[in-house]
């Protein structure tokens, strides 16, 4: 059984794959249409694309992955943590612990990140506390992703059989220590594809920076665009390296699934792209 979705029948399996199809042909479609129209209108000018062949360009905008992949970190190092702080509470006996973190999770989680960035950017520094331009993009962005990975780290823990604990408890172990050394260890192989879906939407989210002027990816790409005038080119490489580091993170996260699954650890996915 899967954690996080109902597996579809073969009914449903079919029309995943009639729709994959569509889409696929679909998107094909709209890539030719926007390389004809491309060519109309000259943006397929091999001058145009030569500035993005030298290592001064490529270097500059590797600095800006570096602030993207700087701010991603910092915000998986400090959520995954508390995320799973947040849905051990969620899962605790006792109300004065439950109910805060039911709170924090419902609030955060249905709160916009780019409504709290604007909070870190023009509210909070009325009130004294105007935090570097790193920290205005991570703090937000740990507010939010912890709050979305209790949901996962939760539902991984509901997802064992309730006979892990009981076992545990007949071997002696306390229920803080059947948690730590039983049910935990187990529950994260479970949820580890999500994990690695939950850090390609914290790269995704970094591009908020973009409010902050702070110096990733999407604001690199802009000063890039305002200095050259090649903004089709200058987004389309931007796209690019989004790409190839988030499908990177997609095929981890599939061959960490396989692996886990040929041990027994995790179930077969109704779909292979899930990730």
């Amino acid at each position: 059984m899967n954690v996080l979705f109902d597996e579809p029948g073969p009914r449903g399996r079919r029309r995943i794959r009639i729709a994959t199809a569509l889409a696929f042909l679909l998107g094909l479609g709209a890539l030719a249409f926007a390389l004809y129209q491309f060519g109309v209108n000259g943006q397929l000018d091999p001058a145009k694309w030569q500035p993005y062949g030298t290592w001064p360009m490529w270097k500059y905008l590797l600095n800006g992955l570096g602030g993207t992949l700087l701010a991603a970190g910092l915000v998986l190092v400090l959520a995954m943590p508390l995320g799973l702080l947040l849905a051990l509470g969620r899962l605790s006996q006792r109300r004065w612990i439950r109910l805060p973190a039911r709170t924090y999770i419902e609030v955060f989680r249905v709160v916009p990140a780019l409504l709290m960035v604007f909070m870190m950017l023009f509210a909070l520094p009325r009130y004294g506390l105007d935090l570097p331009t790193l920290w205005k993009l991570v703090v937000p962005l740990t507010l939010n992703r912890s709050a979305q990975l209790a949901g996962v780290f939760r539902a991984g823990i509901l997802s064992l059989d309730a006979g892990q604990g009981e076992a545990a408890a007949a071997l002696g172990l306390r229920p803080r220590q059947a948690m730590w050394h039983v049910i935990l260890p187990q529950a994260l192989r479970h949820v580890l594809p999500s994990l690695i879906s939950q850090t390609v939407g914290t790269v995704k989210d970094t591009s908020l920076g973009y409010v902050l002027s702070f110096a990733e990816v999407i604001t690199i790409g802009k000063q890039l665009a305002s200095y050259n005038r090649y903004l089709v080119q200058t987004y389309l490489v931007v796209a690019l390296i989004y790409f190839v580091v988030n499908f990177t993170l997609s095929r981890l996260g599939r061959w960490l699934e396989r692996r886990e699954r040929r041990v027994g650890h995790v179930a077969a996915p109704a779909d292979p792209g899930i990730v």
